[in-house]
């Protein structure tokens, strides 16, 4: 079937096509996980400066803040690409290209999410209990993601084929 011309709606799907509508189904739900974390995160940030205590915050904080702000920002970018981009392409043309530059999109977005979550984590603990332990809890928080996000699945595609 030329990938130009739309399918014939009296066609019937074959098991090709279903593969293809369930990876952009499995897209989309994750895409549902990922955007309200990072848009709570980044509603957060955006409001932070304007409480009055943010003014007695010391310059390493602010510049931790930055960098913060900066990856919720980005994070919130690279989940919301792919859907805003499929929407201006339609239809689409070549959609196994789309789909792995939206994959590729989505795991930089994932990436960016978690390092701005374990500054932000950072920020807001030593802003509460010191230094120590906001890098201490920061550092648990970069564990925790690193095994459940990064390294348990690479693991299970590895010694179980997932």
């Amino acid at each position: 079937m030329n990938s130009l011309v739309p399918p014939d709606p009296q066609e019937p799907l074959v098991a090709a096509d279903l593969k293809e509508d369930g990876d952009f189904s499995d897209m989309l739900s994750e895409q549902r996980i990922l955007l309200p974390g990072a848009q709570m995160l980044t509603a957060f940030l955006i409001i932070l400066p304007f409480n009055g205590g943010f003014r007695q915050i010391v310059q390493s904080e602010k510049m931790v803040f930055l960098a913060t702000f900066v990856l919720a920002l980005t994070s919130l970018v690279l989940l919301s690409a792919p859907a805003i981009q499929h929407r201006l392409m339609r239809p689409l043309n070549d959609r196994a290209r789309f789909k792995r530059v939206a994959t590729r999109q989505i795991v930089a977005g994932a990436f960016s999410l978690g390092v701005a979550l374990i500054l932000a984590t950072n920020l807001v603990i030593s802003e509460v209990f010191g230094s120590v332990v906001g890098l201490v809890t920061a550092g648990g928080i970069a564990t925790f993601i690193l095994s459940i996000w990064w390294l348990l699945p690479a693991y299970l595609k590895r010694m179980h084929g997932y």
